[in-house]
């Protein structure tokens, strides 16, 4: 199946800050971990049938098999959190899967952060922006960009760097719900020179990777 691969970001509605503190972070990244993750519909529900499960355990459950899921039409390359906006790189299996995912998500974001800090109304600036990744260089260097918009406040160390899958490039985290394999398919592993982490310092324009097929829509 071919896919398009987009650049996907919002703000905060009048550049507010939409991200106040780390719960804020967790519930997102959680959000995009429950929305991209596999879900077992026939395990969930045979945990309902366990007398030994609370009914809150319960509930969760219930919730669970109720939300949609997007795992297989959508699929996050990368990402970074910032203290007033968002950054995706997403490759799209299916032409209705953008839109529905990311209406859902963000609505389900913003009723969290409006319950949370006792306020009404939009939180991010209209609906979000997809750019339409069009060739090699623009592929590979737009996980580069959005890397870079965490590490420019990172401080002492990675872990002071705002959330993003910078760790996962590395290899430094595995998650099931990110795959940077696309991108890191330019990248030989046996050169050290070529390495991920030296085109973050350097920007390589000259690196080489398998052909993309990206359609238009």
């Amino acid at each position: 199946m071919s896919a398009n691969y987009f650049h996907v970001y919002n703000r905060g509605v009048e550049k507010r800050v939409i991200f106040l503190d780390e719960q804020d972070h967790g519930v997102f990244l959680s959000y995009l971990k429950e929305y991209l993750s596999e879900k077992d519909e026939k395990e969930l529900r045979n945990k309902l049938t366990d007398i030994k499960l609370s009914d809150r355990a319960k509930d969760k459950i219930r919730k669970s098999l109720r939300l949609n899921n997007y795992y297989d039409g959508i699929i996050l390359l990368a990402y970074c959190l910032m203290p007033n906006h968002f950054h995706f790189f997403i490759k799209q299996n299916d032409s209705v899967n953008l839109d529905q995912f990311m209406r859902s998500f963000c609505t389900r974001y913003v009723m969290y952060f409006n319950r949370k800090y006792k306020r009404v109304g939009p939180l991010f600036q209209g609906r979000y922006k997809a750019v339409l990744v069009t060739d090699d260089s623009q592929f590979v260097h737009l996980s580069r960009y959005i890397h870079q918009q965490a590490l420019a406040l990172q401080g002492p160390s990675l872990q002071n760097a705002h959330p993003s899958s910078y760790p996962e490039y590395i290899g430094e985290r595995v998650s099931g719900w990110v795959h940077p394999e696309d991108v890191l398919e330019f990248f030989p592993k046996t050169k050290s020179a070529f390495s991920y982490e030296s085109f973050m310092k350097d920007g390589d324009p000259g690196l080489q990777g398998p052909s993309l097929q990206i359609e238009e829509d």
